[in-house]
């Protein structure tokens, strides 16, 4: 009788081994991305924002250019210190060329992290839900495997669909 449990015992181990196999997913979270209609409308936002800083910092290089016109125009009969004062004001206004250029890009960098916390959020959830829902141990961001087994499942499309998207 023991002997008898003791193999049922060896013979049902395996099988509950390979019914505990950990399970792998993978998805493109760039194609889920680029699907979502929120990113668009984030890319939409961002190219606005993007385009008055243009605009405002077009003003400030005309500005600029027209000082250094003026000074260029200056003959030998104007006094140094005009021509000090003038090439200090062009100095100033590189200055603050570069230091808008750098507040805009920081700016825009802001906006676009603020704006796209919740589509990553919503996208995030939406491969927790795959996951679950397909009892997958990891699911990993697709890039260039080496190797990948049959038993890896690509969950892009499952994502998409979690989503609505197509």
């Amino acid at each position: 009788m023991m002997k008898k449990i003791l193999l049922a015992i060896l013979v049902a181990l395996p099988m509950l081994a390979v019914a505990q196999s950990p399970k792998f997913g993978v998805v493109n979270t760039q194609t889920v991305m680029e699907a979502m209609p929120d990113v668009k409308t984030v890319n939409e936002q961002i190219e606005a924002a993007s385009k008055k800083y243009e605009d405002e910092f077009q003003k400030l290089n005309e500005q600029m250019n027209k000082e250094y016109a003026d000074f260029q125009a200056l003959d030998a009969a104007t006094p140094e210190s005009i021509k000090q004062r003038r090439q200090q004001e062009i100095q100033d206004l590189y200055n603050k060329l570069e230091q808008f250029r750098v507040t805009a890009s920081q700016d825009l960098q802001r906006q676009q992290q603020q704006l796209m916390a919740p589509v990553i959020e919503k996208m995030t959830t939406a491969i927790n839900a795959v996951g679950k829902e397909n009892g997958l141990t990891f699911i990993f961001e697709y890039g260039q495997p080496i190797y990948t087994g049959d038993d890896v499942i690509d969950v892009t499309p499952l994502v998409k669909k979690n989503l609505g998207l197509q």
